[in-house]
């Protein structure tokens, strides 16, 4: 007797980066933490190893009323004032010459899955890279999604080629192309694009415009801890020359921006040339998130609002010394992996590094093999994701000739 949807795929989910956590902290309980490298967490640690909930933020948030903490939002689509400041967070120092509308989502994981959800039919097929959060393509299987997936380097670099060709391969079989890209700050590998890179892909994506609409869903969640943050937003310059045929939605992620990733705030803000096109995203995402969860939490959207306004040069001033930590942790892992040449795929900023394994069955062996001298790591398509976001930098030293060491024995087995 079946009670889902017929088109549901039921076989049950397998969370292996929650599995390897579970292991690491087992491993850390029997031998100590200086025995173990736990490199599996995807949230900000400092270097005592426990988690970073920024001073600035949860301060402010704690003289929050439990009355504003209690309270629903004024929207389905978020407070207005929310709206307002995530849009002049994101955009900062940019001045768009596009239309704009913001929808608050629990997340930025809502804001990518309203776009999952609303902006392709049934059946049709989303573009994603090759190597890429593992939730895209779940999003896309629970919303009865085809997936094509693009190479993501050549030559150290963004492949091009690859993306074009993938577009157009979906552009010849439907009538809508919707292309995922995860900058800056790429999950898992830490790659950036370059303004160059942005203007060739807008220049692209026009040109399939001109055949079909068009959606680029950029996924921003890592943005604030780019290393040159003040120019982190430079590329929205270049969404300026999209056609009337072509919408960037922007995922946005208060929880990762905040270090607040239990609160579940984050935001979709739809970008385009034409008034009609933003409206129409904003009426049906409204539509969606009233369905499914109502309204995303009150005291949230305030205090993210207080944070990055009124106290944004203390907040500022935080996590600066964090991004330096960030920074130094990913200098001593890349250096030392340069010099034992470690494979991995090009890095530029971010909370993970990703060693190159493009074999899956090799990189399986590989997992196992860390695991077994109390490495933990996060399998992804085509490498191992190292997560220096929650690793110290003592643990850093010396891990890239370790990992390098387990590989050539892996390799030579």
């Amino acid at each position: 007797m079946r009670f889902v949807k017929d088109e549901v795929n039921t076989t049950p989910i397998e969370d292996t980066v929650f599995a390897v956590v579970k292991k690491a902290k087992a491993a850390i309980a029997e031998l100590g933490e200086d025995r173990v490298i736990n490199a599996t967490i995807g949230s900000l640690y400092d270097e005592d190893e426990k988690l970073v909930a920024f001073e600035t933020v949860f301060h402010h948030y704690d003289e929050i009323t439990k009355e504003t903490k209690a309270a629903y939002a004024a929207s389905f689509t978020g407070n207005d004032d929310f709206r307002e400041q995530v849009y002049n967070w994101v955009c900062q120092n940019h001045k768009l010459n596009l239309k704009h509308r913001v929808i608050a989502t629990p997340g930025g994981t809502g804001a990518v899955s309203l776009c999952f959800n609303e902006l392709l039919d049934e059946g049709q097929t989303a573009i994603i890279p090759e190597i890429a959060w593992g939730s895209y393509a779940l999003m896309a299987e629970m919303h009865n999604l085809k997936i094509a997936r693009y190479s993501l380097f050549k030559d150290n670099h963004f492949d091009m080629e690859s993306f074009q060709k993938t577009c157009l391969k979906v552009l010849d079989e439907q009538n809508k192309l919707m292309v995922v890209i995860n900058d800056p700050c790429h999950n898992p590998t830490g790659y950036s694009l370059s303004i160059q890179e942005w203007e060739t892909i807008i220049q692209f994506l026009n040109e399939c415009g001109e055949k079909a609409p068009v959606v680029l869903l950029n996924d921003i969640a890592y943005i604030d801890y780019a290393y040159d943050c003040q120019h982190s937003r430079d590329y929205l310059k270049t969404l300026e020359s999209m056609s009337e045929h072509v919408m960037c939605v922007i995922a946005f992620s208060c929880s990762k921006t905040l270090t607040s990733y239990g609160l579940r705030c984050g935001a979709a803000l739809a970008l385009s040339a034409s008034e009609e096109a933003v409206r129409s995203v904003e009426i049906v995402f409204e539509k969606t998130a009233r369905a499914l969860w109502s309204n995303i939490p009150n005291a949230a959207m305030d205090n993210f609002t207080y944070v990055t306004s009124v106290d944004k040069d203390a907040y500022l001033a935080e996590k600066a010394k964090y991004v330096a930590l960030l920074k130094q942790r990913s200098e001593v892992f890349l250096k030392e992996a340069e010099e034992v040449n470690l494979p991995v795929y090009p890095y530029k900023e971010g909370f993970f590094i990703t060693v190159a394994v493009p074999d899956n069955s090799l990189r399986d062996l590989y997992h196992e093999a860390l695991m077994k001298e109390q490495i933990y790591t996060v399998k992804v398509n085509h490498g191992i994701r190292v997560a220096v976001c929650s690793l110290s930098v003592k643990h850093c030293y010396g891990l890239a000739e370790r990992m390098k060491d387990i590989w050539d024995q892996i390799k030579g087995a």
